[in-house]
């Protein structure tokens, strides 16, 4: 037994070194965290529980059910203020521990808050949902074949899942045509309206789709999933409570500098009309969701939320400016970059290539080979990920590692070389990486030193 795990360390240590010292990463729904997030995600509460819920018969009181917990307590409470402050809402869920959570948790809790009024019979699942196509870049959770499977009801005409998807521009399917949605509002009347994508582009159209809301008087939730562009929310890109939604979801470990867990957050505050949906977010998360809720990376999350109000004014807009630079690049070197020339072809931290019908899969291996590391994607009206036809890139990682605009423009001619050269760039590349190795837009410094040993030595 000590061979395998001797053998388990040293492919830890070759494999980390391989990523974070020798390789550009460009996925972009994946983010290193900084050492300080990392460190205090192993400390004590990784292996602690801290259940918890509000009981009315106490006053409202948040009761938690295991002692030693006082710590962690004011580590959740500190946790949900900052994300407030930085989404700009009043109520935040951070018990659940990844996006997908996230959604299939408020999809449960838009459940039971529509059969609030009738707990004796059996619960009847959304009229209607209105969502992206996974194909025009949804997010899988959103799908029927995802977390929405067992909250949408079937549509009675077709007998498939009541889910109807929003209309994209015929010059642009990269964004929704918000011209063409109310008239299918109208129609359906979707209880639940879910925003987002995960190969995203542009912001989602809030504001419009709002107007179109209260124009027509429409009964709804409007929901945005954010997983991809939560790092990215402000002013620099999209503020979406100041837009119009209601509700916001998200994974905290893509644009955002956090460990791998998800939120749930809203407008639902203890005066507004649809507070009881806010109580089944709650209920929903636990114990609907989580016992143990991963208390090491709340930890962790607790950091990065520092961080991210610290510095978010310096990294999101070098973000987008990076992500334009690099689709820029390679358009220039005669690749074919999806979007909007207009926008310099993208307004997130995402840059779409297209390489080919069926040619997406073999792309990326050929990428990854020589250390570039990026994910094969369907454009729209492909016909699914088996013929994947494109390369999904993000620049959040690599910004953070202090990557420049010209520097985006030099990796650009080395995925050119590999692409459409055939080229080797491998070690080019990994002398290239060690110009990037030390993480920016986090605590770090002499005043730090100290503490950090100290938790060192604890581990």
């Amino acid at each position: 037994m000590a061979h395998k795990i001797q053998k388990l360390l040293q492919d830890t240590i070759v494999n980390t070194l391989w990523r974070q010292q020798e390789c550009i990463n460009l996925i972009p729904s994946e983010q290193t965290p900084s050492a300080m997030v990392r460190l205090l995600s192993v400390m004590d509460p990784v292996c602690r529980y801290a259940e918890h819920k509000r009981i009315k018969e106490q006053d409202n009181a948040d009761v938690f059910y295991y002692q030693g917990t006082d710590f962690i307590q004011e580590v959740e409470y500190a946790l949900e203020a900052e994300l407030r402050r930085f989404l700009g809402c009043p109520e935040v869920e951070t018990r659940l521990i990844s996006g997908q959570m996230a959604n299939a948790g408020f999809f449960s809790a838009m459940v039971d808050y529509l059969n609030r009024n009738d707990r004796k019979s059996e619960q009847r699942r959304m009229r209607y949902v209105m969502s992206n196509h996974i194909i025009m870049g949804g997010h899988l959770s959103s799908q029927p074949m995802g977390a929405l499977r067992d909250f949408v009801a079937r549509d009675p005409k077709t007998g498939k899942a009541a889910v109807v998807n929003f209309p994209v521009q015929e010059e642009n399917p990269y964004r929704i045509d918000a011209s063409a949605c109310l008239s299918l509002l109208q129609e359906y009347k979707p209880e639940l309206i879910i925003l987002g994508k995960s190969m995203v582009l542009h912001p989602e159209p809030v504001a419009a789709i709002r107007a179109m809301i209260e124009e027509i008087e429409l009964d709804t939730v409007l929901m945005y999933d954010m997983a991809h562009v939560l790092g990215l929310v402000g002013p620099h890109f999209q503020e979406p409570f100041a837009e119009g939604a209601d509700v916001v979801t998200g994974s905290t470990h893509k644009t955002y500098f956090g460990t791998q867990r998800g939120i749930i957050s809203s407008v639902f505050d203890e005066q507004h009309d649809r507070n009881k949906l806010w109580e089944a977010v709650r209920r929903r998360a636990f114990p609907g969701s989580v016992s143990n809720h991963h208390l090491g990376t709340m930890l962790g999350l607790l950091a990065a939320a520092y961080e991210m109000n610290e510095f978010k004014d310096e990294y999101q807009p070098r973000v987008l400016k990076h992500a334009k630079a690099l689709a820029l690049a390679l358009q220039e070197l005669g690749m074919d970059v999806q979007g909007d020339p207009a926008v310099q072809y993208t307004e997130t931290h995402q840059v779409i290539l297209k390489v080919g019908h069926g040619k997406g899969i073999e792309t990326a291996q050929r990428l990854e080979e020589n250390n570039i590391i990026a994910n094969y994607q369907v454009t729209p009206r492909e016909e699914g990920f088996t013929k994947a036809d494109a390369i999904r890139m993000g620049t959040q990682e690599m910004t953070r590692f202090g990557m420049q605009e010209k520097d985006f423009q030099t990796l650009a001619q080395y995925i050119h070389d590999v692409i459409v050269e055939g080229k080797s760039v491998k070690d080019d590349v990994k002398a290239f990486r060690q110009q990037f190795l030390e993480m920016q837009y986090c605590f770090r410094g002499k005043e730090f030193d100290t503490v950090m040993e100290k938790l060192h030595q604890l581990i």
